[in-house]
């Protein structure tokens, strides 16, 4: 019974022996609390990737329609100025043609 104990004991320190020291259960697990942090600023760069993409794309999407606001200002005021000319135009021939045919109707003689 003695060698049975005696067997079992020196079983029992080869099987505790053979596993990892100390050392090497701190040096995995600073391993794996490296990956979880190096993980964790991944996903937090990656965030901050999307968060920035989406303030660009929302920059060029309000330029944009500043850009189409602006056209159609410009637009809108050029057809106002043209609007405006033609009918300064149609007045000055309307009175050049009153004048025509006022003097036509006074007898005068239009050059």
């Amino acid at each position: 019974m003695k060698k049975l104990f005696a067997l079992l004991a020196v079983a029992g320190l080869v099987f505790v022996s053979c596993g990892p020291s100390a050392e090497e259960q701190a040096a995995e697990e600073q391993r794996i609390a490296d990956s979880i942090a190096a993980a964790e600023a991944e996903a937090a760069a990656e965030a901050e990737a999307a968060a920035l993409a989406a303030a660009e794309a929302e920059a060029a999407a309000q330029a944009e329609a500043e850009a189409q606001t602006d056209a159609k200002t410009a637009v809108k005021k050029a057809a106002k100025k043209v609007a405006t000319e033609a009918t300064i135009e149609a007045a000055e021939k309307a009175e050049t043609a009153a004048d025509k045919r006022a003097a036509l109707r006074g007898g005068k003689q239009i050059e």
